[in-house]
């Protein structure tokens, strides 16, 4: 068995899929800490534009939209991404066609499950995320989403907040996405301090005073909650931060 390992980007996972397409033991992978069987093979795959370009070209002669499904599904954080998409580009080739239709073939599935992850998580975040004012009057909203989507939450909220400075920043990535106002850069971004304003202090906790008042202790409703805020998005929610 031969393991492709790619730094994670399309290019190099096409690059991959050049290489890798007529080895059918192969595994494609952007993990650096696999498990790999006794005996295997690991290859390290650096981005090639003339196997990336034809991989492709192939695939917009064959299915124009399975580029786009791919780079939803490359964002997931599933370890098997990269093995999955190799073989939907094997399928759209065998088929000579679009195979999107195909919904009782495993790797149709596959396909699907991941990118509805990837799509579900995005929208979520669209009415989940939450930001804080600092003190100059920048929003920053700190996540730690499952998956690599902070490019995909962004123009959202530029288009929702206009002319109104902010920062998205994935905390477990060390991905950023700034927005001036104008335009949006993505960028790399360790820690951060937050001065928050003194606006944002109070509201923070005028909206704990609210939401405590709201709540009724001798009526939990936490499964309820957990339904419609899913636990691993409460520590970056002021009313539930520290619970």
């Amino acid at each position: 068995m031969t393991y492709y390992l790619t730094d994670g980007g399309e290019a190099a996972f096409y690059t991959a899929v050049f290489d890798a397409y007529n080895d059918k033991d192969a595994i494609i992978t952007s993990q650096n800490n696999i498990q790999t069987e006794l005996g295997s093979e690991i290859v390290e795959v650096v981005a090639d534009e003339e196997k990336c370009g034809r991989v492709r070209k192939k695939l917009r002669l064959l299915d124009g939209g399975a580029e786009g499904e791919i780079r939803l599904v490359l964002r997931s954080c599933d370890a098997t991404k990269e093995t999955v998409a190799l073989e939907y580009v094997r399928l759209i080739v065998k088929h000579g066609g679009a195979v999107r239709n195909m919904l009782a073939h495993p790797t149709v599935l596959e396909m699907n499950d991941l990118r509805q992850k990837v799509t579900g998580e995005v929208h979520k975040l669209k009415g989940f995320l939450r930001f804080m004012e600092n003190a100059d009057g920048v929003l920053y909203a700190p996540y730690s989403p499952d998956n690599d989507i902070t490019d995909l939450v962004a123009p959202h909220f530029a288009e929702r907040l206009k002319n109104q400075r902010f920062v998205i920043h994935d905390i477990k990535r060390s991905i950023a996405a700034l927005y001036d106002g104008r335009e949006i850069v993505i960028t790399r971004a360790d820690s951060a301090d937050v001065y928050l304003s003194e606006y944002e202090k109070y509201f923070e906790d005028l909206w704990r005073q609210y939401y405590k008042s709201v709540n009724i202790e001798s009526r939990p409703h936490e499964k309820q909650m957990k339904g419609y805020m899913p636990v691993r998005y409460w520590k970056f929610l002021p009313e539930k931060r520290g619970q």
